[in-house]
């Protein structure tokens, strides 16, 4: 159904039927249910505290397990609540937050994958781009160069794109 087909729809619609079938929705598909409790209660803070304890425990899990280092889970974080219109400077945050605790972990490992270094690379050319179209650049502007640093200092293979990524940003 195209998308004017269905705003004809909805407009052929009275009232109470309107309010049955946004009723269903909520009941029968999780999406809208987290879609609206975000919308009515946002709760940012939490949300943000929940994700960072959720990415470190991929790189430091507790009862020391081994690390599953998994740039997925970060990624779906991102990818939700980039779909709930999370506030831009709680969603950057978890962007770097995410690199700045696989830097950490990689600081102390010899056989840091390449593609490891690749994935990190693209979460930061991610980061770097959603603060640069949400005009808030400047606020993570220590963050930005910090990452790029450390990627230099650990002598990862891709550590001249960081560098790019960074001039970029200047």
């Amino acid at each position: 159904m195209s998308k004017r087909a269905f705003k004809k729809y909805i407009k052929s619609l009275d009232k109470e039927d309107l309010e049955e079938q946004i009723m269903d929705l909520y009941t029968r598909f999780e999406d809208v249910k987290v879609f609206y409790n975000f919308v009515f209660n946002p709760n940012e803070e939490k949300l943000v505290r929940e994700a960072k304890f959720k990415i470190s425990k991929e790189y430091f899990p507790p009862n020391n397990r081994r690390p599953k280092t998994r740039r997925s889970v970060a990624h779906k974080l991102i990818k939700h609540f980039l779909k709930l219109e999370m506030e831009a400077h709680a969603l950057a945050d978890v962007m770097f937050y995410n690199i700045e605790v696989a830097q950490t972990y990689s600081r102390d490992k010899d056989n840091v994958t390449e593609a490891f270094q690749k994935s990190m690379l693209k979460s930061y050319d991610q980061a770097v781009n959603f603060v640069i179209d949400k005009g808030i650049s400047s606020e993570f502007m220590k963050r930005i160069h910090e990452i790029g640093n450390e990627a230099e200092r650990q002598k990862w293979v891709n550590s001249y794109q960081f560098e790019q990524l960074k001039d970029r940003f200047l």
